[in-house]
């Protein structure tokens, strides 16, 4: 059986305090939780320790939200993923759309990053999806298809089965726009189906992929309940402890 899980990237947002207390108010909603989803929250670098010590007693596990592409050396400013592991976190977020746009992250790099992530035992939540131009040209299934060929799918089998996947179209994220159910379960049956095809069965009904983008309370128990729709990665809704742990719920 597949896990679902319910992932929260906070993105550069909130100050230490703020999110010590934020992950304290996650806390506490969770602490009598007993429902059979994985709770992430992926908070900035900054705060990974200290949120790391605030959840440590509660069912969220922890998560960064990119790291480098090299192990050690003269990159200031990066975060190797040794870095991340020593403070706890069990995931990195890597391949987000706002990496890959906005710090022109390549599939090579990515593929670097989602290596060394590995080698540092964390689990990668890789993104793939398209951009609007790219869905109004029905595009949308060669792009992905070619983000995972170009990546993941050079993973060995036993590497691989160690991801997770967080198909986010591109276009709804932060916009308001949300896929409908219908296309978020065509665009995930396809992703696995993918899979299937580059390696087996097994590992392809196995492996959980997230809906990212716009994922709201309102919409989430419809997009969660899609066969192949196996929770998601939250934006904005996971700032807010109530709506992230509605999302929970859902």
């Amino acid at each position: 059986m597949r896990k679902m899980i319910v992932a929260g990237n906070w993105k550069m947002n909130t100050t230490l305090p703020e999110g010590q207390k934020l992950a304290e108010e996650l806390t506490s909603l969770l602490s009598n939780y007993t429902g059979e989803k994985d709770i992430i929250i992926a908070p900035p670098f900054t705060h990974l320790h200290a949120i790391g010590n605030v959840i440590a007693k509660s069912p969220i596990h922890l998560s960064a939200q990119n790291c480098a592409s090299e192990e050690s050396g003269a990159y200031t400013g990066e975060v190797a993923p040794s870095m991340i592991a020593s403070t706890g976190a069990q995931y990195v977020i890597l391949g987000h759309s706002e990496r890959r746009e906005y710090f022109e992250e390549s599939d090579e790099i990515l593929l670097r990053k989602t290596q060394l992530t590995l080698k540092n035992k964390l689990k990668p939540i890789f993104c793939i999806g398209e951009q609007l131009t790219q869905r109004e040209s029905e595009q949308h299934e060669a792009t992905v298809k070619k983000q995972l060929e170009e990546t993941v799918f050079k993973l060995s089998k036993s590497d691989f089965q160690q991801i997770i996947l967080a198909y986010e179209p591109v276009w709804a994220i932060g916009t308001g726009k949300v896929a409908t159910p219908e296309q978020a379960q065509e665009m995930h049956a396809f992703i696995r189906k993918l899979i299937r095809d580059k390696f087996d069965e097994s590992t392809a009904e196995n492996m959980s992929i997230l809906y990212g983008g716009s994922c709201k309370p309102a919409n989430a128990a419809e997009l969660f309940g899609q066969q192949d729709v196996d929770g998601g990665l939250i934006g904005g809704a996971s700032l807010k402890a109530d709506d992230f742990y509605a999302i929970i719920n859902a």
